[in-house]
């Protein structure tokens, strides 16, 4: 990706936009394209702009922050949800509909800033101050009779090994310390094991590494 980052600012308040906005426009490299007072406006605006990355809040008016990131599973856009920790049930739901991470709505600047950048590079936020805690809580309470192990059956043991590190939420360069690889051989195996799977991206990945069993909750 070349020249600056285009982002859609999505929350139904206006301060909280404002915030967001005045703290974005003071990053040379990155520039508000269009802002969302509900999720249906937000879909709107994705669709119509093809922001790099949208923060997205949770709770909006006619349409939810996370149905909205379901509706735009098949967009290149990749979406920041903002969540508060006493909206914890939801991070879960936006991580299966697609979300590349999330933030703490009294982030500092500088984590926002550096979290649009990443997402922006394909890498997921995965802070484990926000996101383990919550995916251990929910994933941990799979749906009564489904097997959820039977989707690791095309996985090379390698391969296994690279997404069970995912789940830890470790870095490529993490994983390759812990395995003995290089980080270009961790990425082919991400890469391999991510078709096998048909995943979207690396939150989803965590996602199947607690749900089949490979990390448990509790784990690090």
């Amino acid at each position: 990706m070349s020249g600056r980052i285009r982002i859609v600012v999505a929350d139904d308040h206006t301060m909280v936009r404002a915030g967001l906005i005045g703290i974005l426009s003071t990053q040379d490299d990155l520039e508000v394209v269009g802002e969302a007072t509900n999720g249906h406006e937000a879909v709107e605006q994705i669709r119509a702009l093809a922001p790099d990355v949208a923060l997205m809040d949770v709770r909006m008016p006619e349409l939810d922050g996370i149905e909205a990131t379901r509706q735009l599973a098949d967009v290149g856009c990749r979406i920041l949800v903002l969540t508060t920790f006493d909206l914890d049930k939801y991070v879960y739901d936006a991580m299966t509909a697609g979300a590349a991470g999330f933030l703490l709505k009294d982030t500092e600047p500088e984590i926002l800033v550096g979290a649009i950048r990443a997402a922006a590079r394909g890498d997921a936020l995965l802070a484990p101050q926000i996101t383990r805690r919550l995916i251990e809580q929910f994933v941990s309470r799979p749906e009564p009779g489904r097997d959820h192990s039977a989707v690791l059956e095309p996985l090379t043991p390698r391969e296994r090994e690279v997404l069970t590190e995912i789940g830890r939420g470790r870095s490529n360069s993490e994983i390759a310390g812990c395995l003995f690889l290089s980080e270009a051989t961790v990425k082919t195996h991400l890469a391999r094991l991510m078709t096998k799977l048909q995943l979207r991206d690396r939150s989803q990945a965590v996602v199947i590494a607690y749900e089949s069993g490979l990390v448990q909750p509790g784990q690090h």
